[in-house]
């Protein structure tokens, strides 16, 4: 069974889908028509500005969202799920390539969470830390013995977890670690504490967003991040969206659930190699020949 899976925020790099814009009339189209959407040249950001400004998260959401789901559109026939799932933002890409929300919708979704994310992280100094080579209950343990906001954000793959919260917090954790035992700590270059409950000031903008969008049935099974498990039920897919604002992301046991319920490949679709890494170090038995991307 064919997993398709798409990235979240970090995957971005400058002049990403600039080929596919120049190549492709079907994805120039689409380029064109985000722009009017979101009433600025996100075409201009993604092709010309540097890695700082592709940093934004206002702007990075709505691009990393652009360039996954206009490859997948652009991909035709070859697109056939039987599974979908994506990191954080790229959840919104998956749902979207499955045919449970429009294209138009979604990237208005997205555009919404994101200036949304991105004021919250503008009120609260926060930040994000990746910790290597640490048992996931010793983070989680050391995280709650903070007396400060900080907590596990992204369980990405065995050995890896992302924590998130106040900056002073996850200074905290990252110190306590390290003497634990961490093989490293690595501060994130991101604009502050994604999932984490700091994302709860911006809680209202994201249920009016999802209020007003239509959602359909999809055509496979959406595994989201709050709980990893596959769903089609479109009440359940609204709520897990609203959770996923201020709850981690449980990627190693979505791809886990995914090869229990019968993947046997996993198709990265957008910019970088990120997935294909972490679902190869969450099952090693795929990754030989089962793990794959497409970049256009």
């Amino acid at each position: 069974m064919k997993a398709y899976v798409f990235p979240g925020q970090g995957a971005q790099y400058p002049g990403m889908g600039k080929d596919l814009y120049e190549n492709s009339a079907e994805a120039r189209a689409l380029f064109e028509k985000a722009n009017e959407i979101l009433g600025f040249d996100i075409t201009k950001i993604m092709f010309e500005g540097g890695v700082e400004e592709m940093k934004l998260t206002k702007d990075t959401q709505p691009a990393i969202f652009l360039h996954t789901v206009i490859l997948a559109k652009t991909m035709g026939e070859k697109f056939k799920p039987d599974m979908v799932a994506g990191h954080s933002v790229g959840e919104f890409a998956a749902l979207v390539t499955a045919g449970a929300m429009s294209f138009e919708d979604g990237l208005r979704l997205v555009a919404k969470r994101a200036k949304a994310m991105q004021d919250a992280c503008d009120i609260v100094p926060s930040s994000m830390a990746a910790i290597i080579g640490m048992d996931d209950s010793i983070v989680e343990e050391v995280c709650e013995s903070i007396d400060e906001i900080v907590v596990a954000a992204n369980y990405n793959c065995p050995g890896q977890l992302v924590i998130s919260g106040t900056t002073i917090g996850v200074e905290k954790a990252c110190s306590i670690l390290t003497v634990k035992g961490a093989k490293r700590t690595i501060k994130l270059k991101v604009a502050g504490a994604f999932h984490s409950p700091l994302m709860e000031l911006v809680r209202d903008e994201l249920v009016e967003g999802i209020k007003n969008t239509i959602f359909t049935k999809p055509v496979c099974p959406v595994y989201q991040n709050v709980n990893a498990l596959a769903t089609s039920d479109l009440e359940a897919i609204k709520q897990n969206l609203i959770a996923q604002l201020t709850a981690p992301v449980k990627w190693t046991q979505t791809v886990q659930n995914m090869i229990a319920d019968g993947a046997t490949s996993f198709t990265e679709i957008g910019p970088g190699t990120v997935l294909q890494g972490l679902v190869k170090k969450v099952d090693r038995n795929i990754a030989t020949a089962g793990v794959h991307s497409y970049q256009g």
